[in-house]
């Protein structure tokens, strides 16, 4: 296996595209993880490092994608077209990727719905939608997708990779464990550096923050080896990682209680500006979406009630803790180093 790093300066740094080629001396399938975002100089940035390790992106055989976002997917019709590569994706992801204009009409009339009930402010929102608008180019051109499920399995080069279905972050993000290798290409399940935004990257995932921590409990579980992220750093202690996510979000859970029981009924923007003070890029989806993802936890779980836009606290003091499993492990795995 080896990784290819792709410029991204819209999103979040560097991609990662893993090249799946059977070793030097073996001509077998050419299978990429992840694809990066479609630009013109991403495109010529990937076909030279391919190049490089001593292919043409006409050979490419497959693609398999963690998720839709276009800095994961954005190049994958492009490299169809060059070279007749199959693009698998998970069927809840598979019409975004392919360019449906249903779904991805479906997917924009959400965000604009999301938007009033956050609280969004007119001109922000108008500034976010300008924004989005100018970078749709960024998912890519349509493409023909093989839809996979969880649990599917796919033979690259004699080895097994089987999907394992993360939603939170995004509806379809899958992971592609390889269980000999004792290792997993996990996109934006788990990062590095930072935690993957829950609620704002992905509108279409209904209880966001209850289905990425489950999630992150099914990947504790798994607990594989070796975790091969979307941006950035190998990751040696997945399960670490996970249960720290796990853990900023039960603190996050806390402060945004904080706000509530400082501030009374509040919006996801309000919460959002309490929190990360003020936003500008896509930040203006992530911040809010992220204060929603925990008020809709505290909603769906009985400890506030929501009002249209606001949000109230049922109980002045609330068992926050309670509302998170204990993911059995206590280790705290920080970034602590690389790009």
């Amino acid at each position: 296996m080896k990784r290819i790093r792709l410029n991204n300066t819209v999103f979040e740094g560097l991609n990662n595209v893993y090249v799946l080629d059977g070793g030097d001396d073996d001509p077998a399938e050419l299978t990429l993880v992840d694809a990066g975002v479609a630009l013109p100089e991403v495109r010529e940035e990937l076909a030279a490092q391919l190049r490089a390790l001593g292919h043409d992106l006409a050979d490419v055989d497959r693609v398999l994608l963690t998720h839709w976002h276009s800095d994961h997917a954005g190049l994958a019709g492009a490299i169809q077209s060059a070279s007749g590569a199959t693009i698998h994706a998970h069927e809840a992801d598979a019409p975004l990727v392919a360019g449906d204009e249903a779904s991805l009409l479906e997917e924009r009339d959400l965000q604009a719905e999301k938007f009033r009930e956050w609280g969004m402010p007119d001109d922000r929102r108008a500034e976010l939608s300008d924004f989005l608008g100018d970078h749709m180019d960024l998912g890519g051109e349509p493409c023909d997708v093989e839809p996979f499920g969880d649990g599917d399995s796919f033979e690259v080069n004699g080895r097994t990779l089987e999907a394992v279905h993360l939603p939170g972050h995004a509806a379809g993000l899958t992971a592609f464990h390889d269980a000999d290798a004792d290792e997993a290409f996990v996109g934006d399940a788990i990062l590095p550096k930072y935690t993957p935004n829950v609620g704002g990257a992905d509108v279409r995932v209904e209880d966001p923050l209850g289905r990425y921590v489950d999630s992150l409990l099914r990947l504790i579980d798994l607990d594989p080896d070796t975790a091969w992220p979307g941006h950035r750093d190998r990751i040696d202690d997945p399960a670490g990682r996970a249960a720290t996510i796990l853990r900023h979000h039960v603190d996050r859970t806390e402060n945004v209680v904080e706000v509530l029981r400082a501030d009374g009924p509040s919006t996801p923007w309000e919460v959002s500006a309490a929190l990360f003070g003020d936003l500008h890029g896509i930040h203006v989806l992530h911040g809010p979406g992220e204060a929603y993802a925990h008020l809709d936890h505290l909603a769906s779980n009985g400890l506030a009630e929501r009002d249209d836009t606001r949000y109230e606290l049922l109980d002045d003091d609330p068992d926050v803790g309670a509302l998170f499993p204990d993911p059995g492990i206590d280790r705290v795995v920080e970034w602590d180093g690389g790009e």
